[in-house]
């Protein structure tokens, strides 16, 4: 797959101050202004976050209603449910503040909703839970914000809310007792960009605050919000980068039994890094809903008993297990749809459907298609009882939110963000939506947007890198959203002689640059069919990101190579 290169602007005045402050090496400074670092203190913060650097809990707008009901709620002995989604966001948030509040009061249970029962966030089968059961107080996380007439039928049976929940509000809001949102117009809270577990961990601070517990206390839960972050994308910065940070600490050190008993059937043996809580953590907590009841995932996190954390894991392990299995047999099936019809080749997107596809997996399965093999907006569809329903995934800089909204006439129900929708339709109107789709994206994506662009921080020359120059580097750790993991690009470079194609997909890189005489060995995956540049032994440019190679105990420094040309 053909890709564009952009290298980032830089700004070689603000480099060179922070540069005279703190005395490293110039390219670390450009990369610390990239990520809006610009001072010694702000680097100080970067690098050496501290929990007492996040902000007051009752800074949030409507934190005191919030704590407020809830302690009516204690005093009147009522019964308080803990609402949250499915995912990995909504689990580890009812995991935090069920488990804080259970230490303090005996009745109160909490709720996932079912992923193909009930759907996504509040649901009627929850409300009627809810009521059946004389729950006057539910507390909904990562959830509730655009429920409006869900909620007004809960205060209607006597069922009031207190939400939690980071999605954009519209500019109506439900009739809730209080709203924690930082993203409200009015909120003055001053960091936005928490995840549900994030103002989850806000609010069980406040409760502590209010109840003169420990200010330790919520700490207990910082694994899991860490979690909620890596699984989540939300940006790597503010108090999300001290959360992340502290909650990996706390991963590596004392974990709750759960996430313990996930890392050791992993077998991990390193310290954790957040893209290990989002590939090795997160998608078996994900598997749960996807699979069977997200009810397991919330169990695993309040489990104190490690052996019987460690049965919950396994059973987690399991349905990840079969989730793999799965995406991969469709991913394969998509593929050979699109092989066998003439008219996708010359498509801006696509549109597959087969009714017995699983409905958990197929926005996986879209991720895959645009990642690994046809890079344009991607729908997957299957049969859900007797509608269709589908995941939609985008690619950098199409809204595909807003290209399915301009479809609305052919759907039931849709909902999502910038890169990423969801959908339900009837069965006959999915050829029209297929066309109607692909009229849409044609008419409004750049051919530049299909083409996978692979954004560049900076050139670098080799005798730039060194032990000392990584082990800074190492610690822009934790790395996510508007704080990912640098990429460079070297120029001028040939082959040693002793690069090789290795297990007939992926190449051993041995580069020299320029005549330096500086060597460096790499890695590139699934590059195989690029070794005809490296063999011309004419020069070529290549982008990478760098990592360690331990080998017979030596570590050295490697080349984890993107893209070369």
């Amino acid at each position: 797959m053909q890709k564009r290169w952009t290298v980032k602007a830089y700004q070689p005045n603000q480099e060179h101050l922070l540069q005279s402050s703190l005395r490293i090496h110039p390219l670390l400074c450009r990369l610390l202004v990239q990520r809006n670092v610009h001072t010694y203190e702000a680097a100080r913060l970067f690098f050496r976050p501290t929990l007492k650097d996040l902000h007051d809990p009752w800074l949030m707008k409507d934190m005191d209603k919030a704590i407020a009901r809830i302690e009516l709620a204690f005093f009147r002995n009522e019964k308080i449910l803990v609402y949250g989604d499915y995912d990995v966001d909504g689990t580890t948030a009812v995991a935090t503040v069920y488990d804080f509040l259970r230490q303090l009061y005996s009745h109160i249970e909490y709720y996932i909703p079912h992923r193909y029962r009930e759907g996504y966030g509040i649901s009627t089968q929850g409300i009627a839970y809810a009521k059946e059961n004389d729950f006057s107080l539910i507390i909904a996380l990562d959830c509730g914000i655009k429920s409006i007439e869900l909620i007004t039928a809960a205060k209607e049976a006597g069922i009031e809310f207190i939400i939690c929940d980071h999605h954009l509000p519209d500019a109506i809001l439900p009739p809730a007792v209080a709203i924690l949102n930082p993203k409200q117009y009015d909120c003055p809270y001053p960091y936005k960009e928490l995840s549900g577990c994030g103002i989850g961990y806000k609010l069980v601070s406040a409760i502590a605050l209010k109840r003169g517990l420990p200010e330790s206390a919520p700490n207990k839960y910082l694994d899991l919000v860490a979690t909620s972050i890596a699984a989540d994308i939300v940006p790597m910065t503010g108090e999300n980068r001290i959360l992340a940070f502290h909650g990996l600490k706390k991963v590596n050190e004392d974990p709750l039994p759960g996430i313990k008993a996930l890392i050791q059937l992993n077998a991990q043996k390193d310290l954790l890094t957040i893209s290990n809580l989002v590939f090795v953590i997160a998608p078996r907590v994900n598997a749960a809903g996807r699979m069977d009841d997200a009810r397991k995932a919330v169990n695993l996190f309040i489990e104190n008993d490690p052996e019987k954390a460690r049965v919950i894991a396994e059973a987690l392990h399991a349905d990840n297990f079969d989730r793999k299995e799965i995406d991969s047999t469709i991913t394969q099936e998509a593929i050979t749809l699109i092989q066998n019809d003439a008219t996708m080749a010359a498509r801006k997107s696509t549109v597959l459907f087969q009714a017995h596809w699983h409905k958990g997996v197929v926005g996986i399965v879209a991720s895959r298609l645009i990642d690994k093999f046809y890079y344009r907006p991607t729908v997957i569809l299957t049969q859900s009882n007797d509608m269709v329903a589908g995941s939609a995934r985008s690619v950098m800089g199409f809204n595909v939110y807003e290209a399915v909204h301009k479809c609305k006439d052919l759907l039931e129900n849709y909902g999502g963000h910038f890169y990423a929708a969801g959908m339900t339709l009837r069965p006959e109107n999915v050829q029209a939506f297929q066309e109607k789709f692909e009229e849409v994206v044609a008419s409004t994506i750049s051919a530049e947007m299909l083409v996978p662009e692979i954004v560049i921080d900076t050139e670098i020359l080799f005798s730039d890198i060194s032990p000392a120059f990584y082990n800074i580097l190492k610690q822009f750790e934790p790395l996510g959203p508007e704080n990912l993991r640098p990429v460079f690009l070297a120029r001028n470079l040939r082959d040693t002689g002793y690069s090789k194609v290795v297990k007939e997909e992926h190449i051993k890189f041995s580069v020299r640059q320029g005549n330096s005489g500086q060597t460096m060995s790499g890695i590139g995956f699934y590059m195989a069919e690029k070794f005809d540049i490296i063999s011309s032994k004419k020069p070529f440019d290549m982008t990478f990101t760098l990592d360690e190679n331990e080998w017979n105990g030596q570590t050295t420094l490697q080349l984890k190579v993107i893209d070369i040309r």
